[in-house]
């Protein structure tokens, strides 16, 4: 799909602008593509510049303007598609019932998605941007705890993500921050709802919205948003990902249980952890395949990396055992996961056979209750299951 990778972009008011964008043109030519049109305008997408919009958008996509304006799924208005016939259909020909179900639910179940409309969100002139560390002797447990329990209630313009891994034997743990505003109403915010921090005025940089992507990517200062139009030239190391949902804070005795099963793995382990609340409070779980909205505190990426082949048994260990120690802090039957993390571990089938059991593991983990709509469009529009993978839905026939 690489090869289809046009974007364009129609200007409307605030709240009326569209990007038509094919399904092969990454996350970072979309971004410059918006950059270069309007310093006002964005999108609400992942920040890993690199990624390509077809699975990106199919599997819901997030970002951190999430807790403002929703998904990138949420802001989805068209789609072309080809159907398991051949035809190459429209929201109008297709029909709303697969229009949803590519939504979040991931597109290769359904078809082949060759391009999305957006609707594009306004964005200030400048925003602001910080990322400050603290490690477990600077009283990061405590701050990680408050963060628990204010992150998904600030403000939605405010997006606030913690990143534990492990730094030189212990735990270190980064905030970073992102705010659809001035540095001075940043500060004013913070010392009234998240004071802890200790975020200071030198801690904050204001920059255009692009720019924060590059900020947000760890690109190093003054780095041209040309760079949002590289791409991926093949893989340098190896990784294995997972993920989880968390309705509850998790306790000062239950974090420094997870910083200690961190430090023992003695690996290059890390964590995301993405607050919700905002417009996710919102949306209700059927409105799209996507089912994880209100009841959330947050979101938690878990990965580990690699660089020989030989050790990947060994580091696909130590990641599954670190994942089955979390299971007293997070969502429960069933245990959640987000569909774009994909992870064969919570069930999966052959490339060329669908299991109903498995599937139903799967998929009721990725997609809760909205599994069985969309087993039951699948059956509508591709009923003999010829688009199939290891994690695909399978018709609602198929287990008879």
């Amino acid at each position: 799909m690489f090869n289809l990778r046009s974007i364009d972009i129609e200007l409307g008011n605030a709240s009326s602008s569209t990007a038509w964008a094919q399904a092969g043109a990454t996350l970072g030519e979309l971004y410059y593509k918006i950059a270069n049109t309007s310093n006002f305008l964005g999108f609400p997408a992942g920040v890993c510049p690199t990624i390509g919009l077809g699975g990106h958008v199919s599997g819901g996509g997030y970002g951190n303007m999430m807790r403002k304006y929703g998904l990138s799924v949420d802001n989805v208005i068209d789609a072309r598609i080809v159907d398991v016939n051949g035809r190459i259909l429209d929201r109008k020909s297709m029909g709303e019932d697969l229009f949803w179900a590519i939504r979040g639910g991931g597109g290769a179940s359904f078809g082949v998605i060759l391009a999305w409309q957006f609707k594009l969100v306004p964005v200030p002139g400048n925003v602001t941007v910080f990322r400050v560390h603290r490690n477990l002797a600077q009283n990061a447990t405590d701050i990680v705890y408050r963060w628990q329990q204010v992150a998904s209630l600030l403000p939605d313009e405010l997006f606030i993500r913690v990143m534990p891994q492990l730094e030189n034997g212990t735990v270190n743990i980064a905030f970073i921050g992102f705010f659809l505003g001035q540095a001075n109403n940043l500060l004013t915010l913070m010392q009234s709802s998240f004071p802890e921090l200790g975020l200071r005025k030198q801690d904050c940089h204001e920059m255009r919205w692009v720019e924060s992507l590059l900020y947000w990517a760890e690109f190093p200062n003054g780095t041209s948003i040309d760079v949002l139009l590289d791409r991926a030239e093949g893989a340098e190391v190896f990784t294995k990902l997972k993920s989880d949902y968390v309705k509850k804070p998790i306790s000062k005795q239950g974090l420094e249980t997870i910083w200690k099963n961190m430090i023992s793995t003695r690996t290059n382990i890390m964590m995301q952890w993405n607050p919700y609340g905002g417009i996710m409070n919102k949306i209700p779980e059927t409105a799209l395949p996507f089912p994880h909205r209100f009841g959330n505190l947050f979101k938690i990426w878990y990965a580990i990396i690699w660089t020989n082949e030989s050790d990947t048994d060994y580091n696909e260990d130590v990641l599954r055992w670190f994942y089955e120690g979390m299971t007293p802090y997070v969502s429960k039957s069933p245990r959640e996961a987000f569909q774009n993390y994909r992870d064969n571990d919570i069930g999966s089938g052959k490339s060329d056979k669908i299991v109903w059991e498995n599937a139903t593991a799967y998929g009721t983990k990725y997609f809760k209750n909205n599994f069985w709509r969309l087993t039951q469009v699948k059956a509508k529009v591709d009923p003999s299951n010829f688009f199939i993978h290891e994690q695909s839905i399978p018709p609602a026939v198929a287990h008879i």
